[in-house]
């Protein structure tokens, strides 16, 4: 692992964002018509049938836009604010904020429905649908800033992960989910390897929930013992992503694995490549994908307010 740890931080904002923007237009592929992992880029092979093909190559989408948006709101607010966060969706999906173009191609159906409510009712904890068939990976993909914010007990990483799935997924289930993702990441962010860190993520998970939340925590953590998919369901994305950081052994390689599992493929590959970011660090993330992520700008000015923010409150 790289030793300097805002390196980790960067090729994990880097790493998610990337992740995303490549696993776009693979959007929708069933695993067979996913091309060879060797040709799994920026811009699919020739023949293709690419996913939102009015997108310009290398744009985020909807994943990487909240994962920002959280970002953006700890920074302000040097912690968690969840109406303010709200807010920050709602602009988003209103107007295209922390995106490359201001223009918002890609929302979940449950996502859409709670920030409808929200604009209704301006109450970020009661927006959710929130049945146990509400558990997509809409909030799991943009948990990980939570893991960069200085914090100092894996108490403040579980709450600010739950409290962030609420407006949009505030199943319990869900809620965990984020929780041990954000765990993970704070341990390979303080340097730990991703067995060192998943290991700690689930032992402290453990010991964290009330007696009331082990059931729907056993279901999350019996997710491991299911095959990998690219399916849209939280506790599936979750162990995806894990195994796709844990099987291979750089950051490309993990994309691609990513990607090669088809149907959600940007947001497996998001959650995955924002692990491999930490891991690796921004210089084992690919120039070529780099170069050609839009939006930059945005994210160079977003981790420049972390940078102070993370200074100020140390």
């Amino acid at each position: 692992m790289p030793q300097d740890r805002w390196e980790r931080i960067r090729g994990g904002l880097y790493g998610l964002l990337i992740g995303d923007a490549l696993g776009v237009p693979y959007e929708f592929s069933s695993p067979e018509d996913i091309p060879e992992r060797h040709l799994i880029e920026m811009s699919p092979p020739s023949g293709f049938a690419r996913a939102h093909r009015a997108v310009p190559v290398g744009t985020w989408s909807d994943d990487g836009a909240q994962a920002l948006v959280l970002l953006d709101s700890l920074v302000t607010c040097s912690s968690l604010d969840l109406k303010q966060f709200s807010d920050g969706l709602l602009a988003w999906y209103r107007t295209g904020f922390m995106t490359p173009d201001g223009h918002v191609f890609d929302i979940g159906i449950q996502t859409m429905q709670a920030l409808g409510n929200y604009a209704r009712s301006g109450d970020p904890l009661t927006c959710s649908p929130s049945d146990e068939r509400n558990n997509g990976n809409g909030s799991l993909m943009r948990a990980l800033p939570c893991a960069f914010f200085l914090t100092p007990t894996s108490t403040d990483i579980i709450a600010r992960a739950r409290k962030q799935s609420m407006p949009t997924h505030a199943h319990l289930r869900s809620q965990l989910a984020c929780a041990l993702y954000a765990l993970m990441a704070w341990q390979m962010v303080e340097g730990g390897t991703p067995i060192e860190a998943l290991d700690y993520a689930q032992g402290t998970l453990e010991e964290a929930v009330h007696p009331t939340e082990r059931l729907e925590l056993g279901i999350v953590l019996d997710g491991r013992l299911e095959p990998s998919k690219g399916s849209g369901y939280v506790v599936d994305s979750l162990w995806s992503a894990i195994r796709c950081v844990l099987a291979t052994s750089d950051y490309e390689a993990c994309l691609r694995n990513a990607i090669a599992l088809g149907n959600d493929t940007d947001t497996t590959a998001c959650i995955a490549g924002g692990l491999a970011g930490i891991l690796y660090g921004e210089q084992g993330i690919p120039v070529r994908w780099k170069e050609a992520l839009n939006g930059r700008a945005i994210v160079e000015n977003t981790l420049s307010r972390l940078a102070i923010g993370q200074a100020t409150v140390a």
